[in-house]
């Protein structure tokens, strides 16, 4: 990929590894029935929606949820247990590949991501590898419910692109969600499917010859 000078990096399933069936086994053990249609990989309830473009806040999703569920008992430790179940973690390889990375494109990231699981990956950088974001690890990293904006939507896109003066034919777009791919082409990006789990993101970049 010699033309390429920038890459924007989806976070989850590409840095960070997540699973989608073990919170869609902790919800189900929470209540909510018709798991399929009510949450994942590839659709879900306009509650996440709503939660990753800030458009509601913790409060409002958790009542959703119980709502969901059936259950007004249900408590926040309840229901952020079940949400935050998904978030399995990353590892120090990977965040110096991005380092590595970095120092020879200009580097983005773009996560749809919301106020719960960001809080809770924030503790797990500073106890873990003590660090406090991912600040240093990019140009700069966009989160969906900062923005008011979620993928695969085109205007969160053509927003880092105008933002940072990326030309999309010169910048490459890497995900693990192919509906986010089918969007980021649709103005112009490059684009990578992520298909390994993040443990694999070093041997995927030099397969592509991006490193």
């Amino acid at each position: 990929m010699q033309h390429i000078k920038n890459i924007i990096f989806d976070y989850g399933n590409v840095i960070f590894e997540i699973d989608f069936k073990i919170t869609q086994n902790a919800f189900a053990q929470l209540g909510i029935t018709d798991i399929e249609n009510f949450f994942a990989h590839k659709g879900h309830n306009h509650l996440f929606d709503d939660f990753e473009t800030g458009a509601i806040s913790p409060e409002e999703f958790r009542a959703g949820i119980r709502k969901a569920a059936n259950k007004p008992e249900l408590t926040d430790e309840q229901i952020d247990k079940a949400w935050n179940s998904l978030l399995i973690g990353t590892m120090q390889e990977n965040h110096d590949l991005l380092l590595k990375v970095k120092a020879k494109y200009r580097t983005f990231l773009l996560s749809n991501n919301n106020e719960i699981h960001y809080n809770w990956i924030i503790e797990y950088l500073k106890t873990t590898f003590k660090i406090n974001n991912y600040d240093d690890y990019f140009e700069k990293a966009y989160f969906s419910q900062h923005m008011k904006l979620r993928k695969p939507n085109t205007n969160i896109f053509e927003q880092v692109l105008k933002e940072n003066n990326l030309n999309p034919a010169e910048t490459l777009f890497i995900d693990d969600s192919p509906q986010h791919i089918e969007g980021a082409k649709k103005v112009g990006l490059n684009t990578l499917l992520m298909t390994e789990k993040p443990d694999q993101l070093e041997s995927v970049l030099k397969s592509n010859g991006i490193i």
